[in-house]
């Protein structure tokens, strides 16, 4: 899956449409329906492998009221299903810890988001950006990019095919996620991320724990 060549981490809009999930869970809950998929499921379960109506719902409702602002439907269309697919892989009370969360854990649910959804950025992730913190060689360039996805294609071999233009685009838009994350400067150096109480218990709640998708050591935690 590579459907990620524009937007960034959808900082600004993230939020908007969490909210619209959560009070569309509050109503199923409310009405209690037996056949119900939101009256019974169970909290903190992922809704991103089984997308479910209320999903199909929120997306109505954006494209509807026109809530990302966009100019077409063509456009209000593709940014409310990527941002609806990103946002499906977060749990419950991580929809409700995004609405609550400062802008830099902000940035680190949605990179979380980004790499749950897409199996290439959260390699990336965790064999390329993490390990190269962890080896205290805190630095990414274009060609570190570029190398990942030639050691991928030795197992994805449709990489081959991608077009150079194609691959820019990725990359400019990896990079700007993790920029958006605050997880790098504009320079490639990789800063040292330090993960707040409550999102490092949201992560690590998770078997593996999601704390791999970032420059850290392990087990360090600051703020709320």
């Amino acid at each position: 899956r590579l459907s990620f060549t524009a937007g960034g981490l959808f900082l600004d809009s993230a939020p908007a449409v969490a909210a619209v999930y959560l009070r569309h869970v509050a109503a199923a809950h409310n009405q209690g329906e037996p056949g119900n998929p939101h009256a019974s499921r169970p909290e903190g379960v992922p809704p991103g492998a089984d997308p479910t109506p209320i999903w199909a719902g929120v997306r109505a409702e954006i494209q509807r009221d026109n809530l990302l602002q966009t100019r077409t439907v063509s456009s209000s269309q593709r940014l409310s299903q990527e941002i609806v697919q990103r946002l499906a892989t977060l749990t419950d009370p991580e929809l409700r810890l995004l609405l609550d969360a400062t802008a830099t854990e902000r940035g680190y649910l949605m990179w979380v988001a980004a790499c749950r959804h897409y199996d290439f950025i959260g390699d990336f992730a965790q064999e390329v950006v993490r390990e190269r913190f962890l080896l205290m060689r805190p630095s990414l360039t274009n060609s570190d990019f570029d190398d990942f996805v030639v050691a991928k294609a030795l197992w994805h071999p449709e990489l081959t095919t991608l077009q150079p233009s194609t691959l820019q685009r990725l990359r400019s838009n990896v990079f700007l996620m993790m920029r958006q994350a605050g997880l790098m400067a504009d320079d490639g150096t990789l800063n040292r991320v330090v993960l707040s109480h409550r999102v490092a218990d949201a992560l690590t709640a998770r078997t593996p724990s999601d704390v791999r998708f970032f420059p850290m050591v392990d087990g360090e935690r600051g703020g709320v």
